[in-house]
């Protein structure tokens, strides 16, 4: 297009040449040099033009840029309105929350001195309720005097053979009585006794009898043992245990009728202490019995190991856990899984009896017999006893032997 316009500006260069030397005087070169200004004329204002129309465009880019770049330094402005408003709000928040944290610590850390401070007056309370509770505890006293005067009885419950229903062996409970002949119930003394660290004393009086009670049975030819239940207490007073390990020293003879009975649970958070003094009871030969087991989870190495050779459950529990196929079973060399009715004979590979106490009635004995337990005890075999007035005479403690225990008790 631009070439056909430059044609066009040169046909009208050559007319104006040809004009002025046609109708004026005008020579040749000077018509050809008007032509050729004509020419160069309109070809410079259509390359001016043509540069107005670029400049035009491009001052519309421009300024179209410029818009842009408005509209951008715009939006960063507001984001960076809104970065402070966001920051400053994170400060503040955060503030808020700081105070609000410090000021939960504070009431935490005064609700913790509150508690201790109440802790500590409670301790202080019950420690001077003990230093007064001998004296004005009319219970306390009961059992104080109890002691001193030797009314300590003996009652006797029957450990059977099953299914022969045979006495094998008798568990001792201990009873106090009163001066007026009434008796004081375990129920009663039993906290007292520990809260005036008497029970060491209690177990020698016990212990004490229930030997005297073995030799006499051992006259008549009646090969009977005897569980003796011994508090943890007992079995850690440095004090009282020499006396206990004295006296069982004297009678090793009877090691294979007097069992040690201790509680479960004791047995199983017993301290070095403890531990070390069960040593040396078994290393005298003496056995020992656990009651209250709750479960079937033994650790049968473990007690075999500790001279434990009895194990006593209640009765419905035991059923209980032997019934169910996923039940509780014993800890042993054994890797299947053992059967209810291999339980006991599992035992019995380790030495240790099971004894199925607080059996009340027939059918309980029934099911106990289907899995073979070997021993019961319970109201349907017999109830704790007292034994005869001829032999509480026969075997009460010497008065030196309730002095020496009342240096420590």
């Amino acid at each position: 297009m631009t070439f056909v316009l430059f044609l066009l500006y040169l046909a009208a260069g050559a007319g104006v040449g040809y004009g002025i030397f046609t109708f004026t005087a005008v020579g040749l070169p000077l018509s050809i040099a008007g032509g050729a200004i004509t020419s160069a004329v309109l070809g410079q204002i259509h390359v001016l033009a043509r540069a107005g129309a670029a400049t035009k465009k491009f001052d519309d880019r421009m300024a179209s840029v410029e818009k842009s770049v408005t509209a951008v330094s715009r939006s960063v402005n507001v984001l960076e309105a809104r970065t402070d408003v966001v920051e400053q709000t994170l400060k503040q928040e955060m503030g808020e929350q700081r105070e609000r944290l410090a000021k939960e610590m504070q009431e935490l850390q005064s609700l913790i001195d509150r508690l201790t401070r109440t802790f500590e007056r409670q301790l202080a309370e019950k420690t001077s309720e003990r230093v007064v509770s001998p004296v004005e505890d009319a219970i306390l006293r009961d059992v104080r005097d109890a002691l001193k005067d030797g009314r300590v009885d003996l009652h006797l419950q029957p450990i059977v053979s099953l299914p022969q229903r045979r006495v094998s062996f008798y568990e001792g409970f201990t009873r106090l009585r009163r001066a007026d002949g009434s008796l004081i119930l375990p129920a009663d003394f039993l906290d007292a006794a520990r809260r005036a660290n008497l029970m060491g004393t209690i177990d020698n009086f016990m212990l004490f009898r229930c030997v005297q009670i073995v030799r006499r049975l051992a006259e008549r030819d009646r090969r009977v043992g005897v569980f003796c239940n011994i508090a943890s207490a007992s079995l850690e007073d440095p004090g009282l245990f020499p006396l206990v390990l004295e006296f069982m020293t004297e009678n090793r003879d009877l090691s294979g009728a007097v069992i040690f009975e201790l509680r479960a649970d004791k047995f199983e958070s017993r301290s070095a202490a403890m531990r070390a003094n069960m040593e040396k009871l078994a290393a005298l030969g003496f056995r020992f019995s656990i009651d209250h087991a709750t479960t079937l989870a033994l650790d049968l190495p473990r007690l075999q190991s500790a001279g434990v050779r009895f194990v006593k459950m209640n009765g419905n529990q035991l059923i209980e856990q032997l019934r169910d196929p996923q039940g509780e079973r014993p800890v042993s060399n054994i890797n299947r899984r053992i059967e209810g009715s291999e339980v006991s004979a599992v035992l019995s590979r380790y030495a240790i009896t099971l004894v199925a106490e607080k059996i009340e009635d027939e059918a309980s004995v029934l099911e106990i017999l289907e899995y073979e337990i070997p021993y019961g005890q319970g109201h349907v075999f017999g109830a704790p006893r007292p034994i005869k007035s001829s032999l509480m005479e026969d075997t009460q403690p010497p008065k030196s032997l309730i002095d020496r225990l009342f240096k420590f008790g």
